[in-house]
Order: structure tokens, then C-alpha cells, then sequence
């Protein structure tokens, strides 16, 4: 069946509905399988092959002059499923991963279907970035294009997100009376992470988009099982801006280390898009064929565009409908009508990078 053929079957109600259906799959990380498996068959009801790969990503191969896609799985958080009316009188579809990402993931799926893209619905994002990385992997060509799916509004397109180095710091000092004056393993990990955090201290003229900012996780010390020891341990996470690597940044952070080591165990590099490629120069134009005004955002966390931008060299965006600031919320909701707009910018985009 052509793409032609099988745009008449995705109806704007149809697509409105396939996005509630999703949104009623709970598919916390890592609890994606029923959700994926939906997915699929929504491809195939449509004329396309598609199936679950070994990690359980939804692929649906076509057309690799753009590949769509976006990730299946959400954070935790019980949202009763429900369409309400807003004080504006529009229509507002509440749910967990309504807007991050299944608004996006939907938008995606009837996209494709209607123009004969590419697309993978990826699981894992919110904790490893698994889908993605398997993706990158298991792929023998990169595509020409791709469109990764986040929320950005429908009239914004994401073309930066900073990087990630996450680790563990681990301390060990001989157990003794606390009115000794010598440090122990826990002021040590206090010590390593205040000269850390002071090196970033931050300068309020500059971006937060252009910083690197630190953060710690979690913190666990005390006194060992057999008593002999006082033992430290500090879960912390660096986000890093595109002027550096992460590579950089870890040696930065170990150079303030006095005792102890840090295990770091995840390592994300930092991305930003060019605003004059293709991809970015159809979603303008698209967007403004929908009355819209494009803005060009640069996003603070990371994204699977960040594991994509890593290993393919082609132009990339990343786009959705929803307000990011309701990303893990609980009051989590998306304007239905910004859905239908978005399906609408994709299509457009999606159309004008195929006939190129």
C-alpha cells in the first residue's frame, strides 16, 4: 500500500484517538511492551511492516530521507486518563506522558503512516537512552534527516540540549571518636562535591543553557557493618554545555579529588544543531503555513537527540507538541488542538524533505 493510499485512513479524529489509546497504555520505563506492541499494530493496520527489535523499539521502516521517532516509555505517576475543556474552551488530554512523549510519539506515528517516513519508537529514554543507543548500533546506514520527538510546543523547534556525566563518588577513612579532628569519609565527599560545585559557580549573565551546573543525586555514609570504618558514598550528575565535553569536565571534577574515587558510569555529549539546515528551514516554513511563529530553543537537560548528534552526521531537530514545563508532572495535560497542529507541521516537514 502507498503512503498515498494510506493517508485517507488516518483521520485527524483517528489520530486524536490513537493518542488517547496510547496515553491509557501505562509504559514506565521499563514496562514498554504493551505499549510498543499497540504501536505496531497501528503500522500494520495501515499497510506497513513494522515490528518490536531485541530491546523493544517499535520499527517501521520506509523512506530514510527523514526518520521520525521518539520514545514509548514515561517516568511513574498515576494522571487518571481524561479529555476536560479549558477556560479557553479547548480540549485537553490529561494523562501520564501525554506530553512527554507520547503527544510527540503520536504525532509521529501518523506522519509517517501518511507520508511513507521512517519510524522507530524507542523505549528506555528516561533512564539510559537504551532504545536509542541500540538504535545507533544495530542500523547499518544512518538516515538523511531525523526528526526526534519532544515536547517544544508546535511552534518550537529544539536545536540544542546540553550533555550529561553522572557518577558515584566512594570514600572509605578509618572509623574513630567523632571528636577527632581529622576528616572522615563522609566531610571528604562534602569536601570533593563544595570545590567541585564552587568551580561551576555560576554567573548569573550567563545562560543556563551555557553553564555547567551540578547537582547531587542521592548521599549515603556511616559506619561500616564490622565497625572499622566510616564509609561515603554520593550519586551526582554534571550537565555539561556544548562549549565542552564531557571528557573535559570529568577531568575538572577528579582534579579536586583528595580521597576517594568516582565511578563514572554515564556520559552523554552535549549537542547544537545549526538553525540553517534543511530540517530546520522546512519546520519554519511549515510552521508559518500554519499561522505559526517559530522559535528556536535550546533545552538545558538531554534528549536521545544527544546519543543520535553523537554517532549520525546528518542534520537533526527535535520537535513535539506539549508544554515542556509539564514534562513529569502531575498536573501532566496537552492541548489537543497543538496536537493537531503538530501532525500538521510534521506532515509538511516530512513532505518537503522527501522531495528533496
Amino acid at each position: 500500500m502507498t503512503a498515498a493510499e494510506t493517508a485517507t485512513t488516518v483521520t485527524d479524529q483517528s489520530a486524536r484517538e490513537l493518542l488517547e489509546e496510547v496515553v491509557r497504555i501505562p509504559s514506565v520505563t521499563p514496562e514498554e511492551a504493551e505499549c510498543a506492541q499497540f504501536l505496531r499494530d497501528f503500522f500494520e493496520d495501515h499497510g506497513r511492516e513494522a515490528w518490536l527489535d531485541d530491546v523493544g523499539n517499535v520499527r517501521a521502516p520506509a523512506d530514510d530521507g527523514v526518520l521520525l521517532t521518539s520514545h514509548v516509555d514515561t517516568v511513574p505517576g498515576d494522571i487518571p486518563v481524561r479529555i476536560e475543556e479549558n477556560d479557553e474552551g479547548e480540549e485537553e488530554l490529561w494523562g501520564r506522558g501525554s506530553v512527554d512523549a507520547k503527544g510527540p510519539l503520536c504525532a509521529m506515528a501518523v506522519a509517517a503512516v501518511r507520508t511513507g517516513a521512517s519510524f522507530v519508537g524507542v523505549v528506555g529514554e528516561e533512564v539510559d537512552s537504551r532504545g536509542g543507543r541500540f538504535l545507533v548500533e544495530d542500523r547499518d546506514a544512518e538516515p538523511d534527516a531525523v526528526i526526534n520527538g519532544e515536547p517544544s510546543g508546535w511552534e518550537g523547534i529544539t536545536l540544542g540540549y546540553r550533555g550529561l556525566l553522572a557518577g558515584t563518588y566512594v570514600a572509605t577513612s578509618e572509623s574513630g571518636h567523632s571528636s577527632r579532628p581529622e576528616n572522615n569519609a563522609i566531610q571528604d565527599a562534602i569536601d570533593w562535591w563544595a570545590a567541585v560545585d564552587e568551580e561551576f559557580e555560576p554567573d548569573d549573565w550567563i545562560p543556563v543553557f551555557e553553564r555547567v551546573t551540578t547537582k547531587p543525586v542521592s548521599m549515603d555514609g556511616g559506619i561500616s557493618d564490622d565497625g572499622l570504618s566510616v564509609e561515603a558514598t554520593m550519586d551526582v550528575q554534571l550537565r555539561v554545555p556544548p562549549e565542552y565535553t564531557t571528557d573535559e569536565i570529568r577531568e575538572i571534577a577528579d582534579g579536586h579529588l583528595t580521597n576517594g574515587t568516582v565511578h563514572w558510569d554515564d556520559k552523554v555529549e552535549p549537542v547544537m544543531q545549526s538553525p540553517r539546515t534543511s530540517v530546520a528551514r522546512a519546520f519554519r516554513a511549515a510552521i508559518r503555513q500554519q499561522g505559526g511563529d517559530p522559535t528556536l530553543l535550546r533545552k538545558t537537560g538531554t534528549s536521545d537527540m544527544n546519543v543520535f548528534a553523537q554517532s549520525w552526521n546528518c542534520p537533526m531537530v527535535t520537535y513535539g507538541p506539549g508544554d515542556s514545563d509539564l514534562d513529569h508532572a502531575p498536573n501532566e495535560h496537552i492541548v489537543l488542538d497543538e496536537y493537531d497542529r503538530s501532525v500538521a507541521v510534521l506532515e509538511d516537514v516530512t513532505d518537503r524533505l522527501l522531495e528533496d
